[in-house]
Protein backbone atom coordinates (compact mmCIF):
# COMPACT_ATOMS: atom_id res chain seq x y z
CA UNK A 1 0.00 0.00 0.00
CA UNK A 2 1.39 3.23 -0.69
CA UNK A 3 2.78 5.04 2.59
CA UNK A 4 0.95 8.57 1.08
CA UNK A 5 -2.40 7.19 1.14
CA UNK A 6 -1.42 4.58 4.57
CA UNK A 7 -0.83 7.50 6.85
CA UNK A 8 -3.65 10.03 5.56
CA UNK A 9 -5.94 7.20 6.73
CA UNK A 10 -3.94 6.28 10.06
CA UNK A 11 -2.30 9.44 11.38
CA UNK A 12 -2.59 11.96 9.90
CA UNK A 13 -4.45 10.51 7.38
CA UNK A 14 -8.11 10.98 7.52
CA UNK A 15 -9.54 8.21 4.65
CA UNK A 16 -10.08 5.70 6.53
CA UNK A 17 -11.18 8.15 9.59
CA UNK A 18 -13.16 10.29 7.72
CA UNK A 19 -15.29 7.57 6.12
CA UNK A 20 -16.82 7.54 9.48
CA UNK A 21 -17.69 11.01 9.56
CA UNK A 22 -21.20 11.96 8.47
CA UNK A 23 -20.19 13.93 5.07
CA UNK A 24 -17.42 11.44 3.63
CA UNK A 25 -19.70 9.21 2.04
CA UNK A 26 -21.61 12.50 -0.32
CA UNK A 27 -18.42 13.91 -1.03
CA UNK A 28 -16.37 10.96 -1.99
CA UNK A 29 -12.42 11.25 -1.86
CA UNK A 30 -12.11 13.20 -4.83
CA UNK A 31 -10.76 17.03 -4.53
CA UNK A 32 -13.71 19.32 -5.54
CA UNK A 33 -15.11 22.57 -4.36
CA UNK A 34 -18.44 22.61 -2.42
CA UNK A 35 -19.15 25.72 -1.31
CA UNK A 36 -22.07 26.18 1.95
CA UNK A 37 -23.52 29.43 -0.19
CA UNK A 38 -22.61 31.35 -2.94
CA UNK A 39 -19.25 32.87 -2.47
CA UNK A 40 -19.63 36.42 -1.01
CA UNK A 41 -16.80 38.93 -1.90
CA UNK A 42 -13.41 38.68 0.44
CA UNK A 43 -14.97 35.03 1.83
CA UNK A 44 -12.44 32.55 2.57
CA UNK A 45 -11.54 29.57 1.10
CA UNK A 46 -10.55 26.33 3.48
CA UNK A 47 -8.79 23.17 1.88
CA UNK A 48 -10.33 20.67 4.74
CA UNK A 49 -10.87 16.75 4.83
CA UNK A 50 -14.35 15.43 4.35
CA UNK A 51 -16.39 15.95 7.08
CA UNK A 52 -14.64 18.96 8.87
CA UNK A 53 -16.88 21.46 6.62
CA UNK A 54 -19.57 20.83 9.74
CA UNK A 55 -20.18 24.38 11.33
CA UNK A 56 -19.23 22.49 14.70
CA UNK A 57 -16.01 23.42 14.20
CA UNK A 58 -16.04 26.89 13.75
CA UNK A 59 -19.53 28.08 15.45
CA UNK A 60 -17.93 31.19 16.67
CA UNK A 61 -16.90 32.12 13.25
CA UNK A 62 -20.38 31.71 12.09
CA UNK A 63 -21.98 33.71 14.82
CA UNK A 64 -20.05 36.37 14.29
CA UNK A 65 -20.35 36.55 10.58
CA UNK A 66 -23.23 34.90 9.76
CA UNK A 67 -21.55 32.66 7.04
CA UNK A 68 -19.63 29.81 6.79
CA UNK A 69 -16.31 30.05 4.27
CA UNK A 70 -16.03 28.44 1.14
CA UNK A 71 -14.60 24.85 1.15
CA UNK A 72 -12.37 22.95 -1.34
CA UNK A 73 -11.54 18.92 0.07
CA UNK A 74 -9.04 16.67 -0.64
CA UNK A 75 -8.05 13.23 0.02
CA UNK A 76 -4.71 13.25 0.82
CA UNK A 77 -2.35 16.01 1.39
CA UNK A 78 0.38 15.08 -1.50
CA UNK A 79 -2.99 15.56 -3.60
CA UNK A 80 -3.32 19.53 -1.91
CA UNK A 81 -0.44 20.36 -2.12
CA UNK A 82 -0.29 19.65 -5.96
CA UNK A 83 -3.33 21.79 -6.24
CA UNK A 84 -2.15 24.68 -4.55
CA UNK A 85 1.10 24.43 -6.32
CA UNK A 86 -0.48 24.64 -9.72
CA UNK A 87 -2.36 28.19 -8.32
CA UNK A 88 -5.62 27.04 -6.18
CA UNK A 89 -6.11 30.44 -4.30
CA UNK A 90 -6.97 28.85 -0.94
CA UNK A 91 -6.56 30.70 2.02
CA UNK A 92 -6.14 27.96 4.58
CA UNK A 93 -5.14 24.16 4.60
CA UNK A 94 -5.77 20.99 7.50
CA UNK A 95 -2.68 19.42 7.25
CA UNK A 96 -0.55 17.02 9.59
CA UNK A 97 3.32 17.40 10.92
CA UNK A 98 4.32 14.80 8.83
CA UNK A 99 3.69 16.55 6.09
CA UNK A 100 3.82 20.26 6.74
CA UNK A 101 7.58 20.71 5.29
CA UNK A 102 6.34 19.83 1.97
CA UNK A 103 4.57 22.68 1.97
CA UNK A 104 6.91 25.14 3.76
CA UNK A 105 9.68 24.01 1.61
CA UNK A 106 7.27 24.55 -1.44
CA UNK A 107 6.93 28.11 -0.61
CA UNK A 108 2.96 28.02 0.29
CA UNK A 109 2.68 28.90 3.90
CA UNK A 110 3.01 31.89 5.26
CA UNK A 111 3.66 32.64 9.94
CA UNK A 112 0.80 32.95 11.97
CA UNK A 113 1.11 35.57 14.46
CA UNK A 114 -0.55 34.20 17.19
CA UNK A 115 -1.23 37.33 19.22
CA UNK A 116 -4.45 37.54 16.38
CA UNK A 117 -5.78 34.52 18.07
CA UNK A 118 -7.60 35.29 21.43
CA UNK A 119 -7.28 31.16 22.27
CA UNK A 120 -3.38 30.46 22.07
CA UNK A 121 -2.68 31.00 25.38
CA UNK A 122 -4.56 28.05 25.90
CA UNK A 123 -3.12 26.14 23.63
CA UNK A 124 -1.58 22.73 25.17
CA UNK A 125 2.06 23.80 26.20
CA UNK A 126 3.86 21.26 24.33
CA UNK A 127 2.08 21.85 20.96
CA UNK A 128 2.94 25.73 20.58
CA UNK A 129 6.49 24.71 20.20
CA UNK A 130 6.13 20.84 18.69
CA UNK A 131 7.99 20.31 15.73
CA UNK A 132 5.97 21.15 12.88
CA UNK A 133 3.69 23.74 14.51
CA UNK A 134 7.11 25.59 14.38
CA UNK A 135 9.32 25.63 11.81
CA UNK A 136 12.90 27.94 11.46
CA UNK A 137 11.46 29.63 14.38
CA UNK A 138 7.70 30.66 12.93
CA UNK A 139 4.41 29.15 14.06
CA UNK A 140 3.02 28.01 11.21
CA UNK A 141 0.44 26.04 12.48
CA UNK A 142 -2.87 26.31 14.82
CA UNK A 143 -2.80 22.78 15.98
CA UNK A 144 -6.12 21.68 16.48
CA UNK A 145 -6.77 17.83 16.23
CA UNK A 146 -4.33 15.11 17.56
CA UNK A 147 -4.54 11.22 18.37
CA UNK A 148 -3.02 8.16 19.15
CA UNK A 149 -2.16 4.66 17.41
CA UNK A 150 -1.97 2.12 19.72
CA UNK A 151 -3.30 -1.27 20.20
CA UNK A 152 -7.63 -1.95 21.53
CA UNK A 153 -7.90 -5.48 22.72
CA UNK A 154 -11.04 -7.20 24.58
CA UNK A 155 -10.31 -7.18 27.91
CA UNK A 156 -12.93 -10.35 29.22
CA UNK A 157 -10.41 -11.93 25.94
CA UNK A 158 -6.69 -11.56 26.64
CA UNK A 159 -4.56 -13.08 29.26
CA UNK A 160 -4.55 -10.57 32.63
CA UNK A 161 -1.18 -10.72 32.80
CA UNK A 162 -0.76 -8.78 29.63
CA UNK A 163 -2.90 -5.86 31.28
CA UNK A 164 0.44 -5.82 33.69
CA UNK A 165 2.55 -5.29 31.02
CA UNK A 166 0.75 -3.60 27.70
CA UNK A 167 2.89 -4.05 24.24
CA UNK A 168 2.88 -4.00 20.66
CA UNK A 169 4.09 -7.43 21.14
CA UNK A 170 0.45 -8.78 21.00
CA UNK A 171 0.12 -8.32 17.43
CA UNK A 172 3.23 -10.46 17.07
CA UNK A 173 2.05 -12.97 19.90
CA UNK A 174 1.72 -16.69 18.08
CA UNK A 175 -0.47 -17.12 21.32
CA UNK A 176 -2.84 -15.04 19.75
CA UNK A 177 -2.76 -16.94 16.31
CA UNK A 178 -5.76 -16.10 14.24
CA UNK A 179 -7.18 -13.29 16.53
CA UNK A 180 -5.36 -10.01 15.88
CA UNK A 181 -5.16 -7.96 13.27
CA UNK A 182 -2.91 -4.65 12.59
CA UNK A 183 -3.29 -2.42 10.21
CA UNK A 184 -2.26 -2.60 6.55
CA UNK A 185 0.55 -0.86 6.00
CA UNK A 186 4.22 -0.34 6.45
CA UNK A 187 3.87 0.74 10.01
CA UNK A 188 4.53 -2.81 10.84
CA UNK A 189 7.72 -2.42 10.28
CA UNK A 190 8.11 0.62 12.64
CA UNK A 191 6.31 -1.15 15.78
CA UNK A 192 8.63 -4.33 15.06
CA UNK A 193 11.60 -1.94 15.66
CA UNK A 194 10.42 -0.64 18.41
CA UNK A 195 9.80 -4.37 19.74
CA UNK A 196 13.87 -4.81 18.85
CA UNK A 197 14.42 -2.08 21.20
CA UNK A 198 15.10 0.49 18.19
CA UNK A 199 14.81 3.99 19.20
CA UNK A 200 12.07 6.14 18.44
CA UNK A 201 13.77 7.78 15.90
CA UNK A 202 15.35 5.10 14.35
CA UNK A 203 12.24 3.40 13.29
CA UNK A 204 11.18 6.28 11.14
CA UNK A 205 14.79 6.01 9.24
CA UNK A 206 16.22 2.18 9.09
CA UNK A 207 19.40 0.99 7.63
CA UNK A 208 18.98 -2.09 5.12
CA UNK A 209 20.83 -3.78 8.52
CA UNK A 210 18.04 -3.20 10.51
CA UNK A 211 15.45 -3.73 8.11
CA UNK A 212 16.60 -6.85 7.46
CA UNK A 213 16.74 -7.43 11.65
CA UNK A 214 12.75 -6.78 11.82
CA UNK A 215 12.17 -9.16 8.67
CA UNK A 216 11.46 -12.44 10.82
CA UNK A 217 9.39 -10.36 12.93
CA UNK A 218 7.42 -9.57 10.55
CA UNK A 219 6.86 -13.05 8.48
CA UNK A 220 5.83 -13.82 12.34
CA UNK A 221 3.12 -11.97 11.98
CA UNK A 222 1.10 -12.67 9.04
CA UNK A 223 0.93 -16.19 10.71
CA UNK A 224 -0.69 -14.76 13.59
CA UNK A 225 -2.87 -12.08 12.18
CA UNK A 226 -6.30 -13.05 11.55
CA UNK A 227 -6.33 -10.36 8.55
CA UNK A 228 -4.89 -6.99 7.90
CA UNK A 229 -7.53 -4.45 8.14
CA UNK A 230 -7.47 -1.46 5.32
CA UNK A 231 -10.61 0.61 7.00
CA UNK A 232 -10.63 0.85 10.88
CA UNK A 233 -14.32 -0.43 10.64
CA UNK A 234 -13.03 -4.17 9.99
CA UNK A 235 -11.01 -4.35 13.26
CA UNK A 236 -14.00 -2.57 14.86
CA UNK A 237 -16.81 -5.38 13.88
CA UNK A 238 -14.15 -7.98 14.82
CA UNK A 239 -13.65 -6.91 18.33
CA UNK A 240 -17.05 -6.61 18.72
CA UNK A 241 -17.94 -10.30 17.77
CA UNK A 242 -14.84 -11.94 19.04
CA UNK A 243 -13.44 -12.94 16.26
CA UNK A 244 -10.21 -11.06 17.19
CA UNK A 245 -9.00 -9.82 20.51
CA UNK A 246 -6.68 -7.25 19.48
CA UNK A 247 -5.93 -4.70 16.85
CA UNK A 248 -4.34 -1.63 15.79
CA UNK A 249 -6.79 1.13 16.20
CA UNK A 250 -7.01 4.85 16.62
CA UNK A 251 -9.18 6.23 19.75
CA UNK A 252 -12.47 6.97 18.30
CA UNK A 253 -12.69 3.12 17.69
CA UNK A 254 -12.56 3.06 21.08
CA UNK A 255 -15.30 5.73 22.09
CA UNK A 256 -17.57 3.38 19.35
CA UNK A 257 -17.03 0.02 21.29
CA UNK A 258 -17.34 1.59 24.22
CA UNK A 259 -20.48 3.06 23.74
CA UNK A 260 -21.89 -0.64 22.56
CA UNK A 261 -20.88 -2.12 25.92
CA UNK A 262 -18.12 -4.16 24.38
CA UNK A 263 -15.21 -4.46 27.04
CA UNK A 264 -12.26 -3.13 25.76
CA UNK A 265 -8.98 -0.89 26.65
CA UNK A 266 -7.04 1.14 25.01
CA UNK A 267 -3.29 0.30 25.62
CA UNK A 268 -0.11 2.70 26.63
CA UNK A 269 2.81 0.33 24.94
CA UNK A 270 5.36 -0.27 27.04
CA UNK A 271 7.21 0.73 23.61
CA UNK A 272 5.31 3.85 23.29
CA UNK A 273 2.11 5.13 21.96
CA UNK A 274 2.07 6.39 18.93
CA UNK A 275 0.55 10.44 18.33
CA UNK A 276 -0.85 11.82 14.98
CA UNK A 277 -1.02 15.87 15.29
CA UNK A 278 -2.70 18.01 13.08
CA UNK A 279 -3.96 21.33 12.45
CA UNK A 280 -5.00 24.38 9.98
CA UNK A 281 -1.98 26.27 8.07
CA UNK A 282 -2.34 29.78 6.47
CA UNK A 283 -1.41 29.94 2.60
CA UNK A 284 0.33 32.67 0.58
CA UNK A 285 -2.13 32.16 -2.45
CA UNK A 286 -5.17 32.91 -0.36
CA UNK A 287 -7.44 36.04 -2.23
CA UNK A 288 -10.06 36.25 1.11
CA UNK A 289 -10.09 38.98 3.83
CA UNK A 290 -6.57 37.87 5.76
CA UNK A 291 -9.33 39.16 9.28
CA UNK A 292 -11.51 36.19 8.29
CA UNK A 293 -8.62 33.62 8.35
CA UNK A 294 -7.93 34.74 12.18
CA UNK A 295 -11.45 34.61 12.76
CA UNK A 296 -11.64 31.08 11.57
CA UNK A 297 -8.20 29.79 13.31
CA UNK A 298 -9.41 31.46 16.70
CA UNK A 299 -12.82 29.37 16.30
CA UNK A 300 -11.11 26.13 15.68
CA UNK A 301 -9.16 26.70 18.10
CA UNK A 302 -11.96 27.31 20.98
CA UNK A 303 -12.39 25.05 23.69
CA UNK A 304 -16.42 24.50 22.80
CA UNK A 305 -14.80 23.17 19.48
CA UNK A 306 -12.59 20.54 21.30
CA UNK A 307 -15.63 19.64 23.59
CA UNK A 308 -17.64 18.79 20.35
CA UNK A 309 -14.45 16.84 18.98
CA UNK A 310 -14.03 14.87 21.62
CA UNK A 311 -17.46 13.64 22.56
CA UNK A 312 -18.44 13.28 18.70
CA UNK A 313 -15.61 12.64 17.24
CA UNK A 314 -13.24 10.87 19.21
CA UNK A 315 -10.06 12.85 18.76
CA UNK A 316 -7.99 15.62 21.32
CA UNK A 317 -8.03 18.85 20.54
CA UNK A 318 -5.53 21.89 20.79
CA UNK A 319 -7.11 23.78 23.31
CA UNK A 320 -6.07 22.29 26.96
CA UNK A 321 -9.54 23.38 28.37
CA UNK A 322 -11.51 21.48 25.96
CA UNK A 323 -10.56 18.54 27.89
CA UNK A 324 -11.81 20.41 31.47
CA UNK A 325 -15.35 21.14 29.64
CA UNK A 326 -15.64 17.33 27.99
CA UNK A 327 -17.69 14.92 29.89
CA UNK A 328 -15.45 13.07 32.05
CA UNK A 329 -17.14 9.40 30.63
CA UNK A 330 -16.32 10.98 27.29
CA UNK A 331 -12.72 11.52 28.23
CA UNK A 332 -12.32 7.87 29.86
CA UNK A 333 -13.89 6.31 26.91
CA UNK A 334 -11.16 7.36 24.32
CA UNK A 335 -8.17 7.03 26.74
CA UNK A 336 -7.72 11.02 27.92
CA UNK A 337 -7.58 12.48 30.94
CA UNK A 338 -8.40 16.14 32.02
CA UNK A 339 -4.39 17.12 31.53
CA UNK A 340 -3.23 15.47 27.85
CA UNK A 341 0.18 17.09 28.80
CA UNK A 342 2.25 14.15 29.76
CA UNK A 343 0.41 12.04 26.99
CA UNK A 344 1.32 14.04 24.34
CA UNK A 345 4.87 14.20 26.17
CA UNK A 346 5.41 10.71 26.03
CA UNK A 347 3.82 10.05 22.36
CA UNK A 348 5.76 9.00 19.88
CA UNK A 349 5.03 11.59 16.99
CA UNK A 350 4.54 10.17 13.66
CA UNK A 351 7.77 11.29 11.35
CA UNK A 352 8.09 11.72 8.01
CA UNK A 353 9.89 8.89 6.13
CA UNK A 354 12.52 9.91 3.55
CA UNK A 355 11.44 8.98 0.52
CA UNK A 356 13.93 6.32 -0.68
CA UNK A 357 13.73 4.56 2.85
CA UNK A 358 9.78 4.56 2.45
CA UNK A 359 10.22 3.06 -0.37
CA UNK A 360 12.13 0.17 1.23
CA UNK A 361 9.47 -0.27 3.72
CA UNK A 362 6.85 -0.44 1.29
CA UNK A 363 8.82 -3.20 -0.53
CA UNK A 364 9.79 -5.00 2.53
CA UNK A 365 5.97 -5.09 4.20
CA UNK A 366 4.97 -5.85 0.52
CA UNK A 367 7.09 -8.91 -0.32
CA UNK A 368 7.01 -10.35 3.06
CA UNK A 369 2.80 -10.40 2.28
CA UNK A 370 3.28 -11.68 -0.70
CA UNK A 371 5.11 -14.34 0.25
CA UNK A 372 3.07 -15.27 2.91
CA UNK A 373 -0.45 -14.89 0.59
CA UNK A 374 -1.76 -12.47 3.22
Amino acid sequence: MNRVKFIDRMAQGKVARRDMLRAAAAIGVGVSTMPLKARAANNITAMEWAGYEAPEYYQAYVAKHEKAPDFSFFSTEEEAFEKIRAGFPADLMHPCTYSINQFKDGGLVKPIDTSRLSNWPDVIEPLKTWSGVVLEGDVVMVPTDWGNSSVLYRTDMVDPEYMKDESWSILFDEKYTGRVAPSDGESNVEIAGLLLGMSRDDIFHMTDEQMEQVRPLLERQTKVARFYWTAQAEAIAALASGEIVAAYAWNDAVKTLTKDGIPVKYAVPKEGIFTWLCGLTLLNSGEGDEALTYDFLDAWLSPETGKYMIEEVGYGHGNRKSFELAAPEALAALGFSTDPTQMLSDGILFQPVPGDINTKYINLFNEIQAMSGT
